[in-house]
């Protein structure tokens, strides 16, 4: 009887590593982008009304249109920027230029 990792496993164990490593990488971005629009909304660390939370959420997380599907910061501004047509233009405009502002703020640190 044959206790511990075999030949074999040893060298199937990095693959599995960068696997795992891949699924945790994508959990942290999922959890990153929901704490972004948290504090936007939640905390109101943007200057836009609240009730947009959920459209930016589901905007996001299951956009509407093939190219906004990638999970990227790209596709996350455009939740919000979409999510802000909803909005009288002047509020829309506000909010809209404070975005970049805030965007950056939450990224910069990330890259």
């Amino acid at each position: 009887m044959h206790f511990g990792r075999s030949r074999s496993n040893a060298a199937e164990f990095p693959a599995h590593a960068e696997i795992s490593g891949s699924v945790a990488k994508k959990r942290a971005h999922r959890c990153h982008r929901k704490v972004v629009i948290y504090e936007a909304f939640v905390e109101g660390k943007l200057e836009a009304p609240k009730h947009l939370a959920r459209t930016v959420h589901d905007l996001y997380f299951e956009p509407k249109y093939e190219e906004f599907r990638p999970r990227t910061i790209w596709s996350l501004s455009n939740a919000f920027t979409s999510a802000f047509k909803e909005l009288d233009p002047i509020p829309q405009f506000r909010a809209t230029a404070k975005l970049g502002e805030f965007l950056e703020a939450r990224f910069s640190q990330a890259f």
